[in-house]
């Protein structure tokens, strides 16, 4: 996956395409060519299992065969997302992201909605 500015695939679904490759099977490659520093999502989606590897702009992900719920920290919209998949993929284990208002900055009451599609999650307030 190589981000492009339009038409090209997406820098802003770039984050959501990592936590989708981490149980692909093989390995991915993803060049990001748009923002520098967009691989904030790679260091958590790590904590669930996931096997990636960055070098400058450029991430390889090497599938793994399920990842595992982990506490985990939310640094922008993007990643945000990118746990949430993660979080919905993993097997076994519970995942909690903190910082959830890079979430709901642009998805709103996205757990109702991820709730009404079958998904298990829930939203804990301390």
């Amino acid at each position: 996956v190589v981000t492009q500015p339009y038409p090209g695939f997406a820098t802003d679904l770039q984050a959501q395409m990592m936590a989708m490759l981490t149980c692909a099977e093989g390995l991915s490659r993803i060049q990001e060519t748009v923002f520098e520093n967009r691989f904030m999502q790679a260091a958590e989606l790590a904590r669930m299992g996931a096997e990636i590897e960055l070098d400058g702009n450029m991430a390889a992900v090497r599938g793994v065969p399920h990842l595992s719920g982990a506490p985990v920290m939310a640094s922008d919209l993007r990643a945000s997302a990118a746990l949430v998949i993660a979080g919905l993929m993993a097997k076994q284990g519970e995942t909690a992201i903190s910082r959830v208002y890079h979430i709901d900055r642009g998805y709103e009451r996205i757990e109702e909605r991820l709730t009404a599609l079958g998904a298990d999650i829930v939203r804990v307030r301390e």
